[in-house]
């Protein structure tokens, strides 16, 4: 399979400049065309205006931001774009003019060049009728906007080949993205059921169920966002709307176009927003306009399951990642319960006569958040909850000991490798819920999920397998310490990995104390728990915490069996880490604190800056972490201190204040 380097972008416009942006942004080489120079001059100056404020708030350097822009060729010559191996197509919505720019590429690129659609609303398998290899055209459907929104749907047409969907898929990941997979129905997955969202708010409007202000409110509330149907509408386009629901018109009579928006187009006007988040709502008008607008997304996902457009687990990363909704379909399914959706779903479908979908079943609803591959001797498991940073919670544990278990019982398998999907290996334990079980006073539940936890990762220590993680972003806590389970460790140059829980008011509890002791010694152990201090992968090189640096385009080629995965290391470390570790394992962190130390070969300014990191930590969590690292009896031994840690006020302070400066008081 043909690995993509070289992309091609047709059309500058706000999508393809944001589409080319994020390629390049990501380190490939992106040819922008358009039909005249003008298009791209501009297109290419609002790149540079967007990465400009991203110097501003310090997420490039300007040395990064020149070297994007380097990676950008613009071209209004479509034979420059002959040696792709990518064409992206992000030109306006008019399927014959789509049609015709694929006849003239289709005559120009290689045999081995894929061409891609943006298309929101047309037919991938139709449009693929205007080229000669049908087998390499694909859907690649971008969200607004395309360099931040991490969401694209990946549509095979009926003849698009397994390798062709693989070689996006990959190139989809190395790109920065968070890809789904969705079957070529109109709409898709996400806008299928976001459109009509949209249309039955001017729905509720025109029949007076509700306000402009009052179903935007009641929205936000309900799907847990920072804007309302009818402020998205006037933030993307009214127009937009319309054309997008008329593509959709032919599924039935609940997606016929609502005149409201249709009189709201023809005003050439925006929906008038005064009011919104400020109006006082009944109980009464808020549970009629939930039931209509629930009623319809939920009516619309049933049809989408029904169909098998895509996954239940697809669908509500759609919404969560390309839409920013924190609560996707299927979490609002699983939360009002079987009885009470097929209730709000029975009443919506009423109106418009319309039968009521199969897909109302809670069978329907499970997610899968751990997936297993298999390539010959190698099987890969890949927590995949990009939406949720891949946090450990009951339900992916769960999975996690499955799919493990699985693997580790196949003879056929000699290499198991872990890893992560989006921005994260595993960012950690879920906060919400260890919140919400100290404020039912439920105690229990987090030592029986620590416990739980502790099992499953001994499990993954003690296999027989070579155990392989390869960390592909932010490995916190235990994040960490999952992958501290692992033989070898490899990272991305991106990674990031840290021991935080010091500085919310708990420990690790999954090991952490233990196993990186084990792997770098107790000194520099209590260096990391005690400050939370963050390594880059370079870094953690350094001091022996993994094992080596790869590049992203690597993880494919491990996950293939293409290439053998590294063995372990055995670093010698500097002598400014020597220092470190020996300053830890002759001092306390009160007597480092309260200037009460032996410094040994670290400068008086280092330890003050560390001294003062560690003053911002829960004293009490510092205290059990150094006790447990000094003891060494084992991961079971951080059990023994987890109720009290739980029931301090620091730790309740520390996990409701993520994110925010606080005083600990020791209590």
């Amino acid at each position: 399979m043909k690995k993509i380097n070289t992309v091609g972008v047709v059309g500058a416009g706000t999508m393809g400049a944001a589409i080319a942006q994020k390629f390049a942004q990501e380190g490939f080489t992106v040819y922008l065309n358009d039909r005249e120079q003008q298009y791209i001059d501009k297109g290419i100056s609002g790149i540079r205006s967007i990465l400009e404020e991203g110097v501003e708030r310090k997420i490039f350097t300007q040395e990064k931001v020149e070297n994007i822009l380097n990676n950008i060729k613009g071209t209004v010559n479509q034979h420059d774009l002959k040696n792709c191996d990518l064409i992206v197509e992000a030109i306006f919505e008019d399927f014959n003019v789509k049609c015709e720019l694929f006849k003239t590429l289709d005559k120009i690129v290689s045999a081995y060049t894929i061409l891609a659609t943006n298309t929101s609303s047309f037919s991938v398998t139709e449009m693929a009728a205007s080229v000669s290899h049908p087998e390499r055209f694909v859907g690649l459907h971008y969200f607004y906007h395309a360099a931040k929104n991490r969401l694209v749907e990946i549509i095979p047409g009926e003849k698009t080949s397994p390798e062709t969907t693989k070689a996006v898929y990959e190139f989809s990941v190395l790109s920065g993205k968070d890809p789904i997979y969705t079957a070529d129905a109109y709409g898709f997955a996400v806008n299928r059921f976001f459109v009509p969202w949209l249309n039955e708010s001017c729905k509720m409007l025109e029949e007076g169920i509700g306000t402009i202000a009052e179903i935007d409110t009641i929205c936000m509330k309900t799907f847990g966002i920072g804007m309302g149907p009818f402020a998205l509408m006037n933030a993307t386009g009214v127009p937009i709307a319309l054309h997008a629901q008329k593509t959709l018109e032919h599924f039935g009579p609940s997606y016929k176009v609502a005149k409201k928006l249709e009189e709201q187009v023809a005003s050439k006007q925006n929906w008038d927003l005064s009011g919104t988040g400020e109006v006082v709502i009944s109980p009464e008008k808020e549970k009629a306009v939930n039931d209509r607008i629930l009623g319809c997304t939920l009516f619309v996902c049933s049809q989408i399951l029904d169909e098998k457009v895509c996954t239940a687990t697809d669908l509500n990363r759609g919404a969560k990642i390309g839409l920013r909704w924190r609560f996707g379909p299927i979490d609002l399914m699983n939360k009002y319960g079987e009885t009470e959706v097929k209730r709000i779903v029975n009443q919506f479908a009423k109106i418009y006569n319309e039968p009521v979908p199969n897909g109302i079943k809670a069978d329907h609803w499970k997610m899968e958040f751990v997936t297993l591959g298999i390539n010959g001797s190698v099987a890969t498991i890949t927590m995949n909850r990009p939406e949720d940073m891949n946090a450990l919670n009951e339900e992916v544990m769960g999975q996690l000991d499955c799919k493990f278990s699985q693997a580790d019982a196949m003879p056929n398998i000699k290499t198991i490798i872990l890893t992560g999907s989006g921005k994260a290996f595993v960012a950690g334990a879920d906060i919400k819920f260890f919140v919400k079980n100290m404020k039912a006073s439920s105690l229990n539940n987090i030592v029986t999920f620590t416990k739980y936890g502790q099992d499953v990762l001994e499990k993954i220590d003690k296999s027989s397998k070579k155990v392989v993680g390869i960390l592909n972003g932010l490995a916190l806590g235990g994040g960490m310490e999952l992958a501290l389970c692992c033989d070898v460790l490899l990272a991305v140059p991106k990674t990031k990995i840290a021991f935080p829980e010091t500085g919310i008011g708990i420990y690790p509890g999954l090991g952490g104390t233990q196993r990186t002791a084990l792997r770098i010694g107790k000194g520099l152990a209590k260096y990391l728990v005690l400050t939370g201090q963050m390594l880059d992968a370079k870094t953690a090189k350094e001091i022996g915490l993994i094992d080596e640096v790869i590049q992203p385009s690597d993880i494919f080629d491990y996950i293939s069996g293409a290439t053998p995965t590294p063995i372990k290391s055995t670093p010698k470390l500097s002598a400014n880490w020597k220092a470190i570790a020996d300053f830890y394992e002759k001092n306390s962190f009160k007597s480092i604190i309260n200037g009460k130390y032996k410094n040994g070969d670290i400068d008086k300014e280092s330890i003050e800056k560390m001294a003062k990191t560690m003053s911002f930590k829960a004293p009490i969590a510092m205290k059990f972490a150094e006790e447990l690292i000094d003891a060494a009896n084992g991961p079971s031994s951080e059990l023994d201190k987890l109720v009290d840690i739980f029931s301090t006020k620091d730790a309740m302070l520390g996990l409701t204040s993520i994110g925010k400066k606080v005083e600990y008081k020791g209590e």
